[in-house]
């Protein structure tokens, strides 16, 4: 019983340790890594390539799979470039298994060691989570040492030899328990090592191991599937695609198996080598074998899940639950679906001119309508961003996390004042026949059409975050202030000369005026974060930027 135990926490520790690691590398080069996968989408080669790469740092397929399927469900790339990259991604973490096989366990201490130093001294810096990464790479090479150890007296058990014998020559047992073992784990790569130590031990016949590496490595593919099952069609598409290729090369492999054992095995240098060369063969041989399928898998995968035809609902469209395991992924989706909602919100606003010129009470009642999607989409984004862990999140990401919330919160601030705009319209305009002076009309054009253009300037700068176009942007809240108090001091003007469109529209004019001023304002305030980040909301900067600031002071 003890030997099980000192095996089972082997194993344990062997898989938190892969898991340390990959979150580890997540969090110091997340944002880069996924730099280098939109890149590398020229051709079916390179992109198999950046798989290779992404994957060999991440240590885990299933996480390359899960940022690949979100580029796919943003519209970034096409199905077939990311089925290529699971073709490299494959390969990538075959390669991390024949590294961790060779013995490096005089590493695990240095490792250990100065990756305690790092995270205890610099937790919450780069060092730190670098430290992070180095403590799980430390833990990983011990736990193979602590498999190879507690594995050799469990051979003596009858329990063990009598679980080994059913294995024996039966190769698909073999694929289904190296699946399941793949899935619990949440990592082939951990399960693949063991499987390597194990048989490296004589735990388990050689024949039965090459089985089990089969199956470990259709394990990941389904663990991607069941992963983002609750996900978007084009996510999924991603998934169960790569899952076609795994089926499709360990159903074509697994008969052939015997003849790696009579013509390979014999010039390995060992048993944990031949298993993980084994692995590593079967993926360099698949993916170089189906790489050229790509676009007939993607095809057959459309046909088996497609997109859903017909009005969109509320749902969000970007915030996928599998990337919340990925910070840096997850940070991204939550801004993506952020744009959404400010997309929803320029749609009211647009229609907002349509209603006043055309008295158009059945597009006043659709566009309230619209405000309760801005609503739907601000909760969502909230909740989703509230299961980020923020302890996962570097300095800059934690940043991000706040700029998404301030924007999400104006932008249904601004719907909500739309909304009581368009009442105000119906109640005081068009129920009662009323029209705007030219003049006045030509205010409110002018207004609306300088509104507009400063939203999506407000998406530009949440998008990019440049300081210049933030500049601009706090710059527009002065010169639209400035605005406002002209015209209205013009429509004073009118009520004196006893202009009659003008003095039944006068209520309303004003109000519309200042309610446009209010929503510039919640525009404009998406440049604060980005100003104060660079140091540009300092007070002698403020003296220095035409007023911009006093005013961002004052309308703050």
């Amino acid at each position: 019983m003890k030997h099980l135990l000192n095996l089972l926490a082997a194993v344990a520790l062997l898989v938190w340790g892969t898991h340390l690691v990959r979150t580890g590398v997540l969090r110091v080069f997340g944002a880069n890594l996924r730099t280098v996968l939109a890149r590398s989408m020229g051709n079916r080669f390179t992109a198999a390539l950046s798989g290779i790469g992404v994957t060999a740092l991440v240590q885990s397929s299933t996480a390359t799979s899960l940022m690949t399927s979100s580029f796919v469900g943003q519209g970034l790339i096409t199905l077939p470039a990311a089925l290529a990259v699971m073709r490299g991604a494959d390969v990538g973490t075959a390669l991390m298994s024949v590294l961790f096989s060779t013995d490096l366990s005089w590493l695990s201490p240095l490792f250990i060691f100065v990756g305690v130093v790092l995270f205890i001294t610099r937790q919450s810096s780069s060092a730190g989570r670098v430290g992070r990464v180095l403590i799980g790479l430390g833990l990983m090479l011990l736990a193979l040492e602590m498999v190879v150890q507690a594995s050799g007296p469990m051979l003596a058990s009858p329990i063990i030899k009598a679980m080994l014998g059913s294995l024996n020559s039966d190769i698909v047992m073999e694929i289904v328990m190296g699946a399941v073992l793949a899935v619990i784990a949440y990592s082939s790569l951990a399960i693949v090592l063991l499987i390597s130590a194990m048989a490296a031990s004589h735990v388990v016949p050689l024949d039965v191991a090459l089985g089990l590496v089969l199956g470990a490595n259709l394990g990941s593919g389904l663990l991607a599937v069941l992963t983002t099952a609750k996900s978007a069609v084009e996510v999924r598409q991603v998934t169960v695609g790569n899952l076609v290729f795994k089926l499709m090369g360990v159903a074509l492999v697994a008969p052939f198996a015997g003849l790696w054992l009579r013509y390979v095995q014999p010039h390995m240098p060992g048993t944990a080598q031949g298993v993980v060369l084994f692995h590593l063969g079967f993926n360099v041989v698949i993916s170089l074998g189906f790489i050229a399928f790509t676009q007939w898998v993607a095809t057959w995968v459309t046909r088996l899940l497609p997109k859903p035809v017909g009005a969109q609902s509320l749902r969000p469209h970007h915030l996928d639950p599998s990337a919340l395991s990925t910070p840096s992924l997850a940070i991204s989706c939550a801004a993506r679906e952020a744009l959404h909602q400010a997309d929803v919100v320029e749609t009211m606003l647009l229609g907002v001119l349509d209603v006043i010129k055309k008295n158009d009470v059945q597009l006043a009642e659709r566009l309230r309508k619209m405000d309760d999607e801005v609503d739907e989409l601000y909760s969502s984004i909230k909740y989703y961003l509230t299961k980020i862990s923020r302890e996962a999140l570097g300095e800059d990401e934690s940043r991000r996390w706040t700029d998404i919330i301030s924007f999400t919160i104006n932008m249904e601030q601004i719907g909500d004042i739309i909304e009581r705009v368009l009442l105000d319209i119906e109640d005081k305009k068009i129920k009662k026949g009323r029209q705007f002076s030219d003049a006045g009309m030509a205010e409110i054009t002018e207004l609306h059409e300088r509104l507009i253009n400063n939203l999506r300037l407000g998406m530009s700068v949440f998008l990019n975050g440049t300081v210049r176009d933030a500049q601009k942007l706090l710059e527009e809240k002065a010169r639209f202030r400035d605005l406002e108090r002209a015209y209205a001091a013009t429509h004073l003007v009118r009520l004196a000369d006893k202009t009659v469109q003008s003095m039944e529209t006068s209520s309303l004019h004003i109000d519309l005026i200042s309610e446009l001023k209010r929503i510039n304002s919640h525009i404009c305030s998406i440049a604060y974060p980005i100003l104060d980040s660079a140091g540009a909301l300092a007070p002698s900067r403020l003296r220095s930027a035409s007023g911009a600031a006093q005013d961002a002071t004052i309308g703050k």
